[in-house]
């Protein structure tokens, strides 16, 4: 290992930097991945999400927990392999959220508004659904989404 001088302060810091990202890389989280765009078309216009997208099992059971905070405009949509009813639950999320239940077709189903945070009550779709956006809270009601409203993201198949 080569020693550095004092003259060798900018090595030194750029190899301290570089200790540094590789330890943060092997602790970022799995569910922090690329970004991509939802849009949802309701009576006020069309309104764009920066989502991470929940695609495995693991990802899903996760989903938004242990979050302090989550940004207007941003969320998460869990991917479904085909329409099923399904039930989600605050446990262990801090954040209140709008929970958007959406058919295979890009229609919204139902939209559970203002989730209670670290609630273990059930938060049924009302239906088969193929995804479920995740937004802060009262979200749907600033923008007016509504049941019916028409969902565009890749995973949807069409209108």
């Amino acid at each position: 290992m080569p020693r550095f001088s004092g003259n060798d302060t900018t090595l030194r810091w750029f190899l301290i930097l570089l200790a540094s990202l590789a330890v943060l890389s092997r602790h970022t989280p799995a569910w922090a991945a690329a970004l991509e765009t939802v849009e949802i078309a309701s009576k006020s216009g069309t309104h764009r999400f920066s989502v991470e997208i929940a695609r495995t099992e693991k990802e899903q059971q996760r989903g938004l927990m242990f979050r302090k905070k989550l940004p207007e405009g941003a969320g998460m949509l869990f991917e479904f392999r085909k329409e099923r009813p399904i039930s989600f639950w605050m446990k262990n999320t801090y954040v209140p959220l709008d929970i958007i239940f959406i058919r295979n077709n890009g229609r919204i189903l139902s939209i559970a508004e203002n989730t209670v945070p670290m609630s273990d009550r059930l938060i049924p779709s009302r239906g088969p659904v193929r995804g479920v956006l995740e937004v802060i809270a009262g979200t749907a009601n600033k923008f007016g989404i509504a049941p019916g409203d028409q969902v565009t993201h890749r995973i949807f198949q069409g209108k």
